[in-house]
């Protein structure tokens, strides 16, 4: 899994409540076991008009959005069915962080395990990033995952919040397989003792 330290990414602002995981990938796509590959069906039935061109009207086809690393979205971001493809999808498509007021718990728990930093913020400060990214175009944010904090180019300072652990396995791309690596030497030791293996 690709650490997660500082990133400094385009912002996609999402004005929309409620994103479901049939949403960010639809069900139809879900025959695949490797974690890669989603991204090009990411939002599919929002992004893709009928006759399969893009939608026009959908924010991950503006182009001045093109490359966008941040995604802002409103309240019970990833809701639905608790599958594991919705944060493959997005990080696939090459989001690093989701900013939210809030996140379904499956949802959010799997994005940690997938190189995908999560970050719930105030409902105020939420309003306040879709002003700023619709004043600014080509918003940017920097979200430094050493320091706790979220800055842009125009006097913004935010403090996150991330739990140690799970701040930990991002800052050193350590997935659950990479987790239990870590103990690689206790479990040969283990096994040798035991005789197993």
């Amino acid at each position: 899994m690709q650490p997660f330290t500082q990133h400094t990414g385009l912002v996609l602002p999402m004005d929309r409540s409620n994103v479901d995981t049939d949403q960010i990938i639809p069900k139809q796509f879900l025959k695949r076991i490797e974690r890669t590959g989603f991204g090009q069906f990411l939002f599919f039935d929002w992004r893709f008009l009928d006759d399969g061109s893009d939608n026009p009207e959908f924010e991950l086809n503006r182009p001045e959005l093109a490359g966008a690393t941040v995604l802002l979205a409103r309240r019970n971001f990833g809701c639905g069915s608790s599958r594991e493809h919705a944060p493959w999808a997005l990080a696939d498509y090459g989001f690093r962080a989701i900013l939210a007021p809030s996140f379904a718990d499956i949802f959010f728990n799997n994005c940690f395990k997938n190189g995908l930093l999560p970050i719930v913020l105030d409902e105020a400060v939420v309003d306040d990033l879709f002003r700023r990214a619709a004043e600014h175009p080509g918003y940017r944010l920097t979200i430094d995952l050493q320091s706790r904090t979220i800055t842009d180019e125009h006097g913004l300072s935010l403090p996150i919040e991330v739990d140690d652990f799970r701040r930990h396995c991002l800052l050193n791309g350590l997935d659950d397989i990479g987790l239990t690596l870590e103990h690689e030497a206790d479990i040969t030791n283990y096994e040798q003792v035991h005789g197993i293996g």
